[in-house]
């Protein structure tokens, strides 16, 4: 089964070599696709690549690491990754469902989405909270733009 990024989508977690849990806002899924793949084919639907909207983004908030993807800009969704979106590891987050993060420990976060559920990811707060702003200064810049 193939996924497409929805306005309910949460977020997209690795669960094993080729297999990624979707959370949404009522649901969960396990897809045999990785989270990487999801994202590419996610932009796609929407009209881009993976690769297209990572260079959008780049010249938005300049060249970095973890870049946040606009994955459709009439809905504001936005993605962003807690590792290098190449990692077998990396979770990706939509950066408009998060209520709020709390610390952990050091290694450690958790998420708290608006409609109250919550996982624990293993990044920093710190590494976190930076990610989240980036993705929220990337939607902030395209929504300004449209006007």
């Amino acid at each position: 089964m193939k996924y497409e990024i929805n306005e309910g989508t949460l977020a997209i977690m690795p669960v094993g070599d080729d297999t990624s849990k979707v959370f949404e806002d009522e649901v969960q899924y396990v897809i045999e696709q990785k989270p990487f793949q999801i994202m590419d084919d996610s932009c796609k639907y929407f009209g881009s690549s993976y690769r297209g909207r990572k260079e959008g983004a780049k010249s938005i908030l300049g060249d970095g690491y973890k870049i946040p993807i606009l994955i459709e800009d009439s809905r504001n969704i936005v993605f962003f990754p807690t590792i290098s979106p190449q990692d077998s590891e990396c979770i990706w987050l939509a950066s408009n469902k998060i209520e709020r993060l709390d610390y952990i420990d050091e290694l450690n976060s958790k998420v708290i989405f608006n409609n109250g559920q919550e996982i624990i990811i293993p990044i920093s707060y710190r590494s976190l909270e930076n990610q989240l702003l980036r993705a929220t200064r990337l939607e902030s810049v395209v929504r300004n733009r449209k006007k």
